[in-house]
Protein backbone atom coordinates (compact mmCIF):
# COMPACT_ATOMS: atom_id res chain seq x y z
CA UNK A 1 0.00 0.00 0.00
CA UNK A 2 1.09 3.83 -0.47
CA UNK A 3 2.40 5.64 2.03
CA UNK A 4 0.08 8.58 2.50
CA UNK A 5 1.65 12.45 3.15
CA UNK A 6 1.42 13.46 6.74
CA UNK A 7 -0.40 16.59 7.68
CA UNK A 8 2.24 19.77 6.55
CA UNK A 9 3.03 22.19 8.65
CA UNK A 10 2.84 25.63 7.39
CA UNK A 11 5.62 27.29 9.11
CA UNK A 12 8.48 24.19 9.27
CA UNK A 13 10.90 26.29 9.09
CA UNK A 14 9.89 28.49 12.39
CA UNK A 15 10.09 24.48 13.86
CA UNK A 16 12.86 23.81 12.85
CA UNK A 17 15.16 26.75 14.12
CA UNK A 18 12.97 26.49 17.62
CA UNK A 19 12.93 22.64 17.95
CA UNK A 20 15.66 21.28 15.77
CA UNK A 21 18.33 24.33 14.89
CA UNK A 22 21.21 21.79 15.32
CA UNK A 23 20.00 20.09 12.32
CA UNK A 24 18.57 22.71 10.54
CA UNK A 25 21.34 22.51 7.34
CA UNK A 26 20.30 18.96 6.96
CA UNK A 27 16.22 19.90 6.56
CA UNK A 28 17.31 22.93 4.41
CA UNK A 29 18.82 20.67 2.20
CA UNK A 30 15.47 19.62 1.18
CA UNK A 31 13.90 22.77 0.50
CA UNK A 32 13.80 22.13 -3.03
CA UNK A 33 10.68 20.80 -5.22
CA UNK A 34 13.13 18.13 -6.63
CA UNK A 35 16.18 15.84 -5.63
CA UNK A 36 19.39 15.84 -7.03
CA UNK A 37 18.11 13.20 -9.74
CA UNK A 38 15.78 15.62 -10.84
CA UNK A 39 12.99 13.42 -9.30
CA UNK A 40 9.62 14.76 -7.91
CA UNK A 41 8.95 12.03 -5.28
CA UNK A 42 5.95 11.91 -3.53
CA UNK A 43 6.18 10.95 0.05
CA UNK A 44 5.73 7.38 -0.22
CA UNK A 45 9.11 7.29 -2.02
CA UNK A 46 10.80 10.35 -0.21
CA UNK A 47 10.47 8.96 3.24
CA UNK A 48 13.53 6.32 2.45
CA UNK A 49 15.99 8.80 1.67
CA UNK A 50 15.24 10.78 4.59
CA UNK A 51 18.45 10.71 7.04
CA UNK A 52 17.42 8.96 9.92
CA UNK A 53 17.60 11.23 12.84
CA UNK A 54 14.62 13.90 11.19
CA UNK A 55 11.12 14.26 11.86
CA UNK A 56 9.67 13.03 8.29
CA UNK A 57 6.80 15.08 8.91
CA UNK A 58 8.94 18.46 9.09
CA UNK A 59 11.25 16.81 6.19
CA UNK A 60 7.86 16.75 3.70
CA UNK A 61 6.69 20.18 5.17
CA UNK A 62 9.90 21.71 3.90
CA UNK A 63 9.38 19.82 0.47
CA UNK A 64 5.77 21.26 0.09
CA UNK A 65 6.53 24.55 0.99
CA UNK A 66 9.34 24.43 -2.27
CA UNK A 67 6.77 23.21 -4.27
CA UNK A 68 3.75 25.62 -3.14
CA UNK A 69 5.86 28.45 -4.54
CA UNK A 70 6.34 27.11 -8.22
CA UNK A 71 3.08 24.99 -8.65
CA UNK A 72 0.58 26.74 -10.90
CA UNK A 73 -3.15 26.07 -10.89
CA UNK A 74 -4.68 23.93 -14.44
CA UNK A 75 -7.99 22.99 -14.09
CA UNK A 76 -10.92 21.50 -11.39
CA UNK A 77 -12.09 17.82 -11.15
CA UNK A 78 -14.73 16.22 -9.22
CA UNK A 79 -17.57 17.30 -6.85
CA UNK A 80 -16.63 18.62 -4.47
CA UNK A 81 -14.36 20.48 -6.60
CA UNK A 82 -10.61 20.44 -6.10
CA UNK A 83 -8.16 22.67 -8.16
CA UNK A 84 -5.25 20.57 -9.79
CA UNK A 85 -2.33 22.29 -9.72
CA UNK A 86 1.25 21.25 -12.16
CA UNK A 87 5.14 22.35 -11.66
CA UNK A 88 7.10 21.43 -14.73
CA UNK A 89 10.26 19.49 -14.07
CA UNK A 90 12.69 18.34 -16.01
CA UNK A 91 10.98 15.29 -17.55
CA UNK A 92 8.24 17.19 -18.72
CA UNK A 93 10.01 20.02 -20.52
CA UNK A 94 12.22 16.92 -22.38
CA UNK A 95 8.93 15.40 -23.56
CA UNK A 96 7.85 19.26 -24.36
CA UNK A 97 11.16 19.56 -26.21
CA UNK A 98 10.80 16.14 -28.14
CA UNK A 99 7.40 16.25 -29.53
CA UNK A 100 8.14 19.69 -30.77
CA UNK A 101 11.57 18.64 -32.94
CA UNK A 102 9.83 14.89 -33.53
CA UNK A 103 6.11 14.59 -34.02
CA UNK A 104 4.48 17.89 -35.47
CA UNK A 105 3.25 17.30 -39.14
CA UNK A 106 5.87 19.28 -40.64
CA UNK A 107 8.35 16.86 -38.96
CA UNK A 108 6.58 14.20 -40.16
CA UNK A 109 6.66 15.51 -43.54
CA UNK A 110 10.27 15.82 -43.17
CA UNK A 111 11.49 11.79 -42.17
CA UNK A 112 9.00 10.84 -44.94
CA UNK A 113 10.87 13.32 -47.48
CA UNK A 114 14.57 12.12 -46.29
CA UNK A 115 13.89 8.19 -46.70
CA UNK A 116 13.61 8.74 -49.60
CA UNK A 117 11.03 6.05 -50.64
CA UNK A 118 7.41 7.15 -49.57
CA UNK A 119 5.93 4.01 -50.36
CA UNK A 120 8.54 2.31 -48.10
CA UNK A 121 7.62 4.70 -45.22
CA UNK A 122 4.28 4.56 -45.78
CA UNK A 123 4.08 0.89 -44.81
CA UNK A 124 5.95 1.77 -42.38
CA UNK A 125 3.55 3.89 -40.55
CA UNK A 126 0.79 1.74 -41.60
CA UNK A 127 2.25 -0.69 -39.29
CA UNK A 128 3.18 1.71 -36.12
CA UNK A 129 -0.78 3.15 -36.73
CA UNK A 130 -1.61 -0.48 -34.99
CA UNK A 131 0.49 -0.48 -32.25
CA UNK A 132 -1.29 1.41 -29.70
CA UNK A 133 -5.16 -0.33 -29.77
CA UNK A 134 -3.21 -3.18 -29.38
CA UNK A 135 -1.23 -2.36 -26.48
CA UNK A 136 -4.02 -0.09 -24.85
CA UNK A 137 -6.22 -3.87 -24.84
CA UNK A 138 -3.27 -5.45 -23.26
CA UNK A 139 -3.18 -2.87 -20.61
CA UNK A 140 -6.84 -3.31 -20.04
CA UNK A 141 -6.10 -7.52 -20.23
CA UNK A 142 -7.03 -8.35 -23.47
CA UNK A 143 -5.09 -11.79 -23.32
CA UNK A 144 -4.02 -11.85 -26.70
CA UNK A 145 -0.18 -11.95 -28.21
CA UNK A 146 0.94 -8.83 -30.15
CA UNK A 147 1.25 -11.41 -33.27
CA UNK A 148 -2.17 -12.47 -33.13
CA UNK A 149 -3.65 -8.88 -32.76
CA UNK A 150 -1.48 -7.53 -35.75
CA UNK A 151 -2.74 -10.31 -38.00
CA UNK A 152 -6.07 -10.02 -36.92
CA UNK A 153 -6.01 -6.43 -37.76
CA UNK A 154 -4.03 -6.32 -40.81
CA UNK A 155 -6.00 -9.47 -42.47
CA UNK A 156 -9.35 -7.69 -41.43
CA UNK A 157 -11.02 -11.20 -40.41
CA UNK A 158 -13.97 -10.96 -37.76
CA UNK A 159 -12.94 -11.08 -33.80
CA UNK A 160 -13.67 -14.51 -32.49
CA UNK A 161 -13.10 -13.34 -28.87
CA UNK A 162 -13.82 -11.11 -26.57
CA UNK A 163 -10.27 -10.09 -26.47
CA UNK A 164 -10.27 -10.02 -29.96
CA UNK A 165 -13.17 -7.84 -29.93
CA UNK A 166 -11.30 -5.47 -27.34
CA UNK A 167 -8.24 -5.17 -30.00
CA UNK A 168 -10.90 -4.01 -33.22
CA UNK A 169 -13.08 -1.88 -30.62
CA UNK A 170 -9.53 0.25 -29.54
CA UNK A 171 -8.48 0.42 -33.24
CA UNK A 172 -11.96 1.83 -33.88
CA UNK A 173 -11.97 4.27 -31.14
CA UNK A 174 -8.33 5.04 -32.42
CA UNK A 175 -9.25 5.90 -35.57
CA UNK A 176 -12.46 7.74 -34.69
CA UNK A 177 -10.38 9.93 -32.54
CA UNK A 178 -8.26 10.95 -35.66
CA UNK A 179 -11.65 11.75 -37.80
CA UNK A 180 -12.70 13.75 -35.08
CA UNK A 181 -10.00 15.95 -34.59
CA UNK A 182 -11.04 19.11 -35.85
CA UNK A 183 -14.08 18.71 -33.27
CA UNK A 184 -14.38 20.53 -30.02
CA UNK A 185 -14.70 18.28 -26.92
CA UNK A 186 -18.12 17.45 -25.67
CA UNK A 187 -19.58 15.04 -23.63
CA UNK A 188 -21.26 13.75 -26.31
CA UNK A 189 -17.79 13.17 -28.44
CA UNK A 190 -16.70 11.80 -25.16
CA UNK A 191 -19.52 9.34 -24.98
CA UNK A 192 -19.29 8.70 -28.70
CA UNK A 193 -15.65 7.59 -28.53
CA UNK A 194 -16.56 4.91 -25.78
CA UNK A 195 -19.10 3.88 -27.87
CA UNK A 196 -17.21 3.35 -31.14
CA UNK A 197 -14.52 1.40 -28.81
CA UNK A 198 -16.70 -0.88 -26.57
CA UNK A 199 -19.91 -1.34 -28.67
CA UNK A 200 -20.06 -5.22 -28.86
CA UNK A 201 -17.97 -6.35 -26.42
CA UNK A 202 -20.21 -7.17 -23.68
CA UNK A 203 -23.12 -4.30 -23.63
CA UNK A 204 -24.25 -5.31 -20.21
CA UNK A 205 -20.74 -4.58 -18.60
CA UNK A 206 -19.84 -1.63 -20.48
CA UNK A 207 -23.25 -0.03 -21.41
CA UNK A 208 -21.60 1.53 -24.60
CA UNK A 209 -21.55 5.20 -24.93
CA UNK A 210 -23.67 5.68 -21.26
CA UNK A 211 -22.19 7.41 -18.42
CA UNK A 212 -22.81 5.95 -15.30
CA UNK A 213 -25.60 6.84 -13.11
CA UNK A 214 -24.59 4.74 -9.70
CA UNK A 215 -22.14 5.22 -7.08
CA UNK A 216 -21.25 1.82 -7.50
CA UNK A 217 -17.79 1.94 -9.92
CA UNK A 218 -14.40 1.73 -8.13
CA UNK A 219 -11.08 1.19 -9.00
CA UNK A 220 -9.37 -1.95 -7.22
CA UNK A 221 -5.54 -2.62 -7.78
CA UNK A 222 -4.12 -6.49 -8.24
CA UNK A 223 -5.13 -7.49 -4.78
CA UNK A 224 -8.66 -6.24 -4.64
CA UNK A 225 -8.28 -3.19 -2.47
CA UNK A 226 -10.11 0.03 -3.32
CA UNK A 227 -7.56 2.66 -4.89
CA UNK A 228 -9.97 4.95 -5.97
CA UNK A 229 -13.29 6.20 -5.42
CA UNK A 230 -14.84 8.15 -8.77
CA UNK A 231 -16.75 11.62 -7.91
CA UNK A 232 -20.50 10.60 -7.56
CA UNK A 233 -22.53 10.08 -10.72
CA UNK A 234 -25.27 12.94 -10.40
CA UNK A 235 -23.36 16.18 -12.05
CA UNK A 236 -21.37 13.73 -14.08
CA UNK A 237 -21.81 15.15 -17.32
CA UNK A 238 -22.30 18.73 -16.33
CA UNK A 239 -18.54 18.56 -15.10
CA UNK A 240 -17.44 16.68 -18.19
CA UNK A 241 -18.38 19.58 -19.85
CA UNK A 242 -16.79 22.27 -17.63
CA UNK A 243 -13.50 20.19 -18.54
CA UNK A 244 -14.61 20.14 -22.50
CA UNK A 245 -14.44 23.99 -21.90
CA UNK A 246 -11.22 24.64 -20.26
CA UNK A 247 -10.18 22.05 -22.85
CA UNK A 248 -10.95 24.29 -25.54
CA UNK A 249 -9.91 26.79 -24.17
CA UNK A 250 -6.72 27.96 -26.37
CA UNK A 251 -4.35 27.96 -23.57
CA UNK A 252 -1.04 27.98 -26.20
CA UNK A 253 -1.07 32.09 -26.62
CA UNK A 254 2.20 32.86 -25.77
CA UNK A 255 0.65 36.24 -24.04
CA UNK A 256 -1.83 34.12 -22.33
CA UNK A 257 -0.26 34.22 -18.09
CA UNK A 258 -2.06 30.60 -17.84
CA UNK A 259 0.17 29.18 -20.95
CA UNK A 260 -0.14 25.20 -21.04
CA UNK A 261 1.55 23.47 -24.09
CA UNK A 262 -0.47 21.08 -25.87
CA UNK A 263 1.30 17.70 -24.89
CA UNK A 264 0.74 18.64 -21.16
CA UNK A 265 -3.10 19.56 -22.04
CA UNK A 266 -3.39 16.44 -23.56
CA UNK A 267 -1.88 14.51 -20.43
CA UNK A 268 -4.18 16.49 -18.16
CA UNK A 269 -6.98 15.47 -20.18
CA UNK A 270 -5.61 11.64 -19.79
CA UNK A 271 -5.89 12.18 -16.60
CA UNK A 272 -8.74 13.85 -15.77
CA UNK A 273 -11.25 10.95 -17.64
CA UNK A 274 -9.17 8.36 -15.67
CA UNK A 275 -10.34 10.28 -12.30
CA UNK A 276 -13.73 11.50 -13.33
CA UNK A 277 -13.93 7.45 -14.08
CA UNK A 278 -17.25 8.53 -16.36
CA UNK A 279 -18.25 4.97 -17.70
CA UNK A 280 -18.98 1.82 -15.99
CA UNK A 281 -15.55 0.14 -17.78
CA UNK A 282 -13.63 1.40 -20.72
CA UNK A 283 -12.54 4.64 -18.96
CA UNK A 284 -8.73 4.42 -19.26
CA UNK A 285 -9.01 3.39 -23.04
CA UNK A 286 -11.26 6.81 -23.32
CA UNK A 287 -8.46 8.27 -21.24
CA UNK A 288 -5.60 7.35 -23.64
CA UNK A 289 -7.34 7.88 -26.92
CA UNK A 290 -8.33 11.51 -25.87
CA UNK A 291 -5.33 11.79 -25.11
CA UNK A 292 -4.17 11.31 -28.43
CA UNK A 293 -7.09 13.05 -29.68
CA UNK A 294 -5.93 16.25 -28.50
CA UNK A 295 -2.24 16.15 -29.62
CA UNK A 296 -3.82 15.39 -33.24
CA UNK A 297 -6.03 18.25 -32.92
CA UNK A 298 -2.79 20.68 -32.11
CA UNK A 299 -0.77 19.15 -35.29
CA UNK A 300 1.26 16.68 -33.42
CA UNK A 301 0.82 13.70 -36.40
CA UNK A 302 3.28 11.51 -35.39
CA UNK A 303 1.75 10.28 -32.10
CA UNK A 304 -1.15 8.86 -34.46
CA UNK A 305 2.59 6.12 -34.82
CA UNK A 306 3.60 6.40 -31.38
CA UNK A 307 2.34 3.62 -28.93
CA UNK A 308 2.50 4.77 -25.33
CA UNK A 309 0.16 1.95 -24.35
CA UNK A 310 2.62 -0.21 -24.96
CA UNK A 311 5.35 1.14 -22.43
CA UNK A 312 2.65 1.60 -19.94
CA UNK A 313 1.74 -2.22 -20.40
CA UNK A 314 5.65 -2.84 -19.55
CA UNK A 315 4.65 -0.75 -15.54
CA UNK A 316 1.08 -1.17 -14.70
CA UNK A 317 1.68 -0.55 -10.97
CA UNK A 318 3.76 2.57 -11.61
CA UNK A 319 1.11 3.98 -13.80
CA UNK A 320 -1.56 3.06 -11.80
CA UNK A 321 0.58 4.67 -8.87
CA UNK A 322 0.77 7.88 -10.82
CA UNK A 323 -2.63 8.45 -10.18
CA UNK A 324 -3.28 7.61 -7.15
CA UNK A 325 0.19 10.30 -5.96
CA UNK A 326 -1.64 12.95 -7.94
CA UNK A 327 -4.90 12.05 -5.66
CA UNK A 328 -3.35 11.59 -2.62
CA UNK A 329 -1.48 14.97 -2.48
CA UNK A 330 -3.82 17.96 -2.91
CA UNK A 331 -4.33 17.21 -6.58
CA UNK A 332 -0.74 17.72 -7.68
CA UNK A 333 -0.61 16.62 -11.26
CA UNK A 334 2.75 17.09 -11.41
CA UNK A 335 3.25 13.39 -10.50
CA UNK A 336 0.79 12.21 -13.24
CA UNK A 337 2.43 14.27 -16.11
CA UNK A 338 6.47 13.68 -15.27
CA UNK A 339 5.30 10.06 -15.40
CA UNK A 340 3.24 10.13 -18.80
CA UNK A 341 6.14 12.80 -20.14
CA UNK A 342 9.08 9.72 -19.13
CA UNK A 343 6.55 7.39 -21.57
CA UNK A 344 6.55 9.81 -24.17
CA UNK A 345 9.86 11.06 -23.96
CA UNK A 346 10.81 6.83 -24.00
CA UNK A 347 8.08 6.45 -27.12
CA UNK A 348 9.21 9.15 -29.14
CA UNK A 349 12.82 7.61 -29.03
CA UNK A 350 11.62 4.26 -30.13
CA UNK A 351 9.76 5.71 -32.96
CA UNK A 352 12.95 7.42 -33.99
CA UNK A 353 14.78 4.22 -33.82
CA UNK A 354 12.49 2.64 -35.72
CA UNK A 355 12.94 4.91 -38.28
CA UNK A 356 16.82 5.08 -38.33
CA UNK A 357 16.57 1.27 -38.40
CA UNK A 358 14.46 1.80 -41.88
CA UNK A 359 17.36 4.05 -43.08
CA UNK A 360 20.16 2.19 -42.14
CA UNK A 361 18.42 -1.30 -43.55
CA UNK A 362 17.15 0.61 -46.71
CA UNK A 363 21.06 1.75 -47.65
CA UNK A 364 22.50 -1.78 -46.96
CA UNK A 365 19.57 -3.68 -49.07
CA UNK A 366 19.65 -1.21 -52.15
CA UNK A 367 23.48 -1.59 -52.35
CA UNK A 368 22.55 -5.80 -52.22
CA UNK A 369 20.05 -4.61 -55.47
CA UNK A 370 22.30 -3.39 -57.51
CA UNK A 371 25.03 -6.09 -56.78
CA UNK A 372 22.92 -8.75 -57.27
CA UNK A 373 21.33 -7.27 -60.59
CA UNK A 374 17.82 -7.91 -58.86
CA UNK A 375 16.95 -3.99 -58.82
CA UNK A 376 16.27 -4.33 -62.47
CA UNK A 377 13.99 -7.32 -62.35
CA UNK A 378 11.51 -5.92 -59.22
CA UNK A 379 8.84 -3.17 -60.04
CA UNK A 380 8.71 -0.18 -57.29
CA UNK A 381 5.98 -1.69 -55.41
CA UNK A 382 7.94 -4.71 -55.04
CA UNK A 383 11.14 -3.10 -53.76
CA UNK A 384 8.70 -1.50 -51.20
CA UNK A 385 7.60 -5.06 -50.10
CA UNK A 386 10.63 -6.58 -50.15
CA UNK A 387 12.57 -3.78 -48.10
CA UNK A 388 9.49 -3.73 -45.43
CA UNK A 389 10.01 -7.59 -44.82
CA UNK A 390 14.02 -7.20 -45.11
CA UNK A 391 14.14 -4.57 -42.07
CA UNK A 392 11.51 -6.99 -39.81
CA UNK A 393 9.05 -4.56 -39.50
CA UNK A 394 6.61 -7.20 -40.84
CA UNK A 395 6.89 -10.64 -41.53
CA UNK A 396 3.92 -11.99 -43.08
CA UNK A 397 1.96 -10.34 -46.34
CA UNK A 398 -1.21 -11.10 -47.88
CA UNK A 399 -2.83 -9.60 -51.15
CA UNK A 400 -5.34 -7.87 -48.83
CA UNK A 401 -2.78 -6.53 -46.03
CA UNK A 402 -0.14 -4.90 -49.10
CA UNK A 403 -3.11 -4.02 -51.17
CA UNK A 404 -4.20 -1.49 -47.90
CA UNK A 405 -0.80 -0.51 -47.46
CA UNK A 406 -0.19 0.41 -50.92
CA UNK A 407 -2.93 1.59 -51.67
CA UNK A 408 -3.29 -0.67 -54.85
CA UNK A 409 -6.35 -3.39 -55.99
CA UNK A 410 -6.17 -6.65 -54.90
CA UNK A 411 -4.76 -7.85 -58.12
CA UNK A 412 -1.87 -5.92 -58.11
CA UNK A 413 -1.02 -6.63 -54.65
CA UNK A 414 -1.70 -10.07 -55.93
CA UNK A 415 0.73 -10.08 -58.85
CA UNK A 416 3.46 -8.50 -56.83
CA UNK A 417 3.70 -10.79 -54.18
CA UNK A 418 3.83 -13.84 -56.41
CA UNK A 419 6.16 -11.97 -58.75
CA UNK A 420 8.44 -11.75 -55.74
CA UNK A 421 8.16 -15.89 -55.44
CA UNK A 422 8.93 -16.08 -58.76
CA UNK A 423 12.18 -14.46 -58.11
CA UNK A 424 12.75 -16.75 -55.66
CA UNK A 425 12.74 -14.11 -52.69
CA UNK A 426 9.70 -15.29 -51.05
CA UNK A 427 7.59 -18.38 -50.32
CA UNK A 428 3.93 -18.67 -50.29
CA UNK A 429 1.56 -20.89 -47.99
CA UNK A 430 -1.87 -21.62 -47.71
CA UNK A 431 -3.84 -20.70 -43.94
CA UNK A 432 -7.39 -21.64 -45.11
CA UNK A 433 -8.56 -20.26 -47.42
CA UNK A 434 -5.94 -16.95 -47.97
CA UNK A 435 -1.86 -17.15 -49.25
CA UNK A 436 0.17 -15.70 -46.67
CA UNK A 437 3.84 -14.51 -47.99
CA UNK A 438 6.99 -14.59 -46.34
CA UNK A 439 10.51 -13.75 -47.40
CA UNK A 440 13.14 -16.38 -47.53
CA UNK A 441 16.10 -16.57 -45.52
CA UNK A 442 18.82 -14.23 -46.25
CA UNK A 443 21.01 -16.72 -46.90
CA UNK A 444 18.78 -18.92 -49.16
CA UNK A 445 18.04 -15.67 -51.45
CA UNK A 446 21.93 -15.32 -51.74
CA UNK A 447 22.38 -18.98 -52.28
CA UNK A 448 19.12 -18.92 -55.15
CA UNK A 449 21.04 -15.58 -56.64
CA UNK A 450 24.77 -16.85 -56.18
CA UNK A 451 24.85 -20.68 -56.88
Amino acid sequence: MIKLPPPVNLNPFETIIKDHGAKSGEYLEFSTPLDDKGRYLHFDKLRFRIPEGLDHGLVWSVVKTARMRQLGETVNLGSPQKTCRLLLTPAIQMAISESDRHTTGAALEWLSSKIGEQKHMAYLLNDLIEDEAISSSQLEGAATTTKVAKDLLKRKRGPRTPDEKMIIGNFQMMQCAWRCREDNLSAELIAELHQVGVESIDDDRYHPGAFRVTNDVVVEDGDGNVVHTPPPADGLEGRLNALAEWINTNHSDVQNKNYIHPLVKAIVLHFAIGYEHPFHDGNGRVARSLFYWYLFKHDFAAFRFIAISTLLKSAPIQYGKSYIYTETDDMDLTYFVDYQSRIIIRAIAEFKSAYEKTIKNLEVFNKFLFQSGLYGKLNDKQKTVLQVAKSGQATAFTAINVKENLGCSYNTANSVLNGLVDLKLFQKKKNGREWVFTMLPAGQIISNWNP
